[in-house]
């Protein structure tokens, strides 16, 4: 695992930003096309803006896939993955592919299948990704499954993610945040080529200790990422302060 620790925030967004322009770039390079994996959050929005941002991406031969949505909400919802992704990357660079998640699905089970079936026809050059203050990858909250070879899964959202998420600003009382979404899951994570991983802030110092410097282990997720042969992780000078 190659770790960069930052000042601040915006440095390691940045820094974290031109490695993954540069994976997309030599994906594009390499084979004509690039397919990413986004995430989404309070911590991704710095890295998401310097990203957009980047120069010389043909975003016409990328094809995006992201990674979670709260169960029954539509695109349009306020708190909707897709409309954060809209806003802030899709409506920008247009990427020649976007594949989302339809959280409104009547059969959530059959939504899996159908992304599932998507995305497993592609390889994935690259998933740029944070960690939740539980630990969490994606919504893959502890204790997260590493077993299932699903590539999406319906989750049940444990207290502390959506603590995270009302915390974050996106809902106006923990009771308006959903107890269900669907999730990639963290084989599939771990099929990218490249993994960027951007933690930033100060609540996620906890999570950055317990995933990075001890066991892999499903009740602290991002552990995994320690498996992984090509994980790029951004840190700031907050969030990794309880490493040392």
């Amino acid at each position: 695992m190659d770790i960069s620790i930052n000042s601040n925030k915006k440095t390691c967004s940045q820094a974290a930003a031109q490695k993954a322009a540069q994976l997309l770039r030599e994906a594009i390079a390499q084979k004509g096309k690039a397919s990413f994996v986004v995430a989404t959050g309070a911590s991704q929005l710095d890295f998401l803006a310097s990203l957009t941002s980047q120069p010389d991406i043909d975003w016409s031969r990328t094809a995006m896939y992201h990674l979670d949505e709260y169960l029954g909400f539509k695109a349009d919802h306020p708190a909707s993955f897709r409309l954060y992704l809209n806003q802030r990357l899709v409506d920008l660079v247009h990427p020649g592919k976007v594949h989302f998640i339809a959280g409104e699905a009547a059969d959530p089970q059959a939504e899996c299948k159908r992304v599932g079936q998507i995305i497993s026809r592609e390889q994935i050059d690259a998933a740029f990704i944070g960690i939740g203050e539980n630990g969490h990858l994606a919504f893959n909250d502890p204790p997260a499954d590493f077993e299932t070879d699903e590539p999406f899964i319906v989750v049940e959202l444990d207290e502390a993610c959506r603590r995270q998420q009302y915390g974050e600003g996106w809902f106006n009382s923990l009771d308006e945040v959903p107890k269900t979404a669907i999730s990639m899951s963290m084989k599939q994570i771990m099929k990218a080529k490249a993994i960027v991983c951007t933690v930033p802030e100060k609540r996620k110092a906890q999570a950055v200790k317990d995933c990075f410097t001890g066991e892999v282990s499903p009740m602290h997720p991002a552990s995994l990422l320690g498996k992984h042969p090509k994980v790029f992780l951004f840190l700031d000078e907050d969030s990794a302060s309880l490493m040392v």
